[in-house]
């Protein structure tokens, strides 16, 4: 089959197996290739990516190898595909994706901008091909947990939202030049993964102020964010960002979804009510057990939840999606609206005002 041809069959995955392929054999590439290896529903079609270090790859795990996502999609005919390139190159192997009907795990963002998620959407919409973006969080069950304790009114109507992102990258991190300038920095990297959790738990942002510095490091990108939120449901929140401070809260450093950062015994969220406060990720609810009042003894109860590897819940419900058993937990859709929340800092930081947030408000 050529370059640009629509495959209109693929092999049956028989007693629930799915064979995915992985575009993309960077670090999170690999990362996805190590998840699926240990699924025994899941069978790796094969590596994409022209960057010699694939090859090797491919070669040192006994896999197959495709210089490019078209021979992939072509040659191997897989059930599904996840696409860990580059974010530039989301959307063209999306649309590759598309136009032979195989659904797709992109990792976040979805797109480098609002047109390229629209149009990405629109194409999976008019093939009817799932898409699921990978907002690994929400499959983690303390955040399911926070989202129900603070949608379901357990604290009351949301009244105030602070969320900190403050950590020290070392170095040695910015001697990849794209890390030192505009795009490199941690608002599209981290708070995007901030600003989708903020959005899971609490509900739409509608609009958004900030202030970004690079002082610290005198780099062209930022260091430092200040953020101002207001939700839809009327709320208001803040989030504090740095990656040059020494400092143990931010979800990368407090969840213990990541063994490579040594979990510490704090919060990086606060989610107050008129009822109570919860905080996350240790699940921590505060209540007053009698009259509410400040001077009043305000009583905390630790809320139990089961552990479980987030990344391993996606790619389990990935599968599920590829056999079309479940619907995308994050469509395109979702992860457009946490990209154009996570956009509007940056137009905010310029602007120096305020930018309203809303896919329909243009």
């Amino acid at each position: 089959m050529r370059k640009g041809q629509v495959g209109t069959s693929r092999p049956a995955a028989a007693e629930g197996r799915v064979r995915i392929g992985v575009v993309g054999a960077g670090a999170f590439g690999r990362r996805h290739l190590d998840y699926l290896s240990r699924n025994p529903y899941c069978e790796i079609a094969g590596i994409a990516d022209p960057a010699p270090a694939a090859a090797a790859l491919a070669a040192e795990r006994g896999l197959a190898y495709y210089a490019d996502v078209e021979a992939l999609l072509d040659g191997a005919r897989p059930d599904g595909v996840v696409i860990a390139t580059p974010n530039a190159l989301h959307v063209p192997v999306g649309l590759a994706c598309a136009a032979r009907r195989v659904p797709m795990l992109v990792e976040k963002p979805i797109a480098e901008s609002l047109a390229g998620a629209r149009s990405l959407s629109g194409a999976a919409a008019r093939t009817s091909t799932p898409i699921l973006v990978g907002h690994h969080r929400r499959h983690n069950p303390v955040l399911e947990r926070a989202r129900e304790i603070v949608q379901g009114g357990a604290i009351g109507r949301l009244a105030a939202v602070t969320a900190l992102l403050l950590l020290r990258k070392p170095d040695d991190y910015f001697d990849v030049p794209w890390r030192r300038v505009a795009g490199g920095g941690p608002v599209l990297i981290n708070l995007i993964h901030d600003v989708d959790d903020l959005r899971f738990v609490a509900g739409e942002i509608a609009a958004v102020q900030a202030f970004t510095a690079n002082a610290v490091r005198g780099f062209a990108v930022e260091d430092t964010v200040a953020v101002a939120l207001r939700f839809a449901g009327g709320a208001l929140g803040t989030i504090t960002v740095s990656d040059a401070v020494p400092a143990p809260w931010s979800w990368e450093l407090t969840a213990g979804e990541n063994p490579l950062y040594p979990q510490q015994p704090e919060n990086c969220y606060l989610f107050c009510g008129t009822a109570g406060s919860l905080a996350v990720p240790r699940l921590e609810l505060w209540r007053y057990p009698g009259a509410a009042r400040w001077d009043a003894p305000l009583a905390r109860a630790v809320l139990a939840v089961s552990g479980a590897d987030p990344l391993a819940r996606q790619l389990e419900h990935f599968r599920r999606v590829i056999r079309r058993e479940e619907a995308p937990r994050v469509t395109a859709e979702d992860a457009a609206r946490t990209l154009e929340a996570t956009l509007a800092v940056h137009a905010a930081a310029a602007l120096g005002g305020t930018v309203a947030v809303g896919l329909d408000s243009g």
